[in-house]
């Protein structure tokens, strides 16, 4: 009788060890906070969204790119900066030749930032960086490339952002061409901060449609919609006399063809 009670007390302190094991691995997971710009839309947006492909993990899980803070005298390496150092996520440092999709902007506009955060989290601040004039898009990003002053920052002092989040900054004046957007979501109280880079092209004006565009329209103080353009949710656009609404990202959809449930919404006559 005592043998099979001892057999029995062993095999009870066993499961109890077994679960607090389960547990510990249970918790040690990462921190909650993760999240990526949509606006302008991110490397690892376009890859999730199949935009561009052989990504590898990061079109599963692009608010992930998460790496030290302290960007630019901290945070990743030289060379891994989209990738916020993650080897795994390697893809977005690539350069692909210069061929990453990229969103057409205008010199001094006032733009408006935009995330998604999967888990929002306490935040210290947001930052964007841009290229400077020695930046090539067929090499990986390094430092040098960059101006390594934020164009735009906005401080959040440890307040909690909702799921979806803006705010507006200047955009530089005097650049020309395609650059590299750098933003940094600051987290407030781990050592961590995320990276999302965007690739933009900096046009001539704000209304100047592509050669090919069908009836570029006459909307005067409205960017003439262009099927080469990308638009955030909420950007306005004019195109066949008509003012146009994006209700979400679209890019190449022409207005007036998306039907009553598309990505446009018509507002009137201009």
């Amino acid at each position: 009788m005592s043998v099979r009670r001892g057999v029995r007390t062993a095999l009870a302190a066993l499961a109890g060890v077994a679960t607090a094991v389960v547990f510990t691995f249970a918790s040690a997971g990462p921190a909650s906070a993760h999240g990526y710009t949509n606006g302008p839309v991110s490397r690892q947006l376009q890859c999730s969204t199949g935009a561009v492909a052989n990504c590898g993990p990061i079109q599963y899980e692009p608010q992930s790119v998460e790496g030290p803070k302290g960007f630019p005298a901290a945070g990743p390496a030289d060379g891994q900066i989209c990738a916020g150092g993650n080897s795994g996520f390697a893809p977005l440092d690539n350069p692909r030749g210069g061929a990453w999709p990229a969103q057409t902007v205008q010199a001094g506009q006032q733009y408006t930032f935009s995330w998604h955060f999967t888990a929002a989290h306490r935040t210290t601040k947001f930052e964007y960086f841009i290229t400077n004039s020695s930046y090539n898009p067929l090499n990986p990003l390094t430092r040098a490339q960059l101006d390594l002053v934020p164009f735009a920052k906005v401080d959040y002092g440890g307040a909690q952002p909702p799921f979806d989040y803006s705010h507006t900054g200047t955009l530089p004046t005097g650049k020309t061409g395609r650059h590299l957007i750098v933003a940094v979501w600051t987290v407030h109280d781990t050592a961590n901060a995320f990276y999302s880079c965007s690739d933009v092209v900096f046009g001539s004006s704000p209304g100047d449609p592509d050669p090919g565009d069908p009836d570029p329209g006459t909307c005067s103080g409205l960017p003439v919609w262009s099927s080469g353009a990308t638009y955030n949710g909420g950007a306005e656009v004019g195109h066949g006399g008509q003012k146009w609404r994006a209700k979400w990202w679209t890019q190449g959809e022409e207005p007036g063809k998306t039907g009553e449930w598309g990505v446009w919404q018509a507002l009137g006559a201009c």
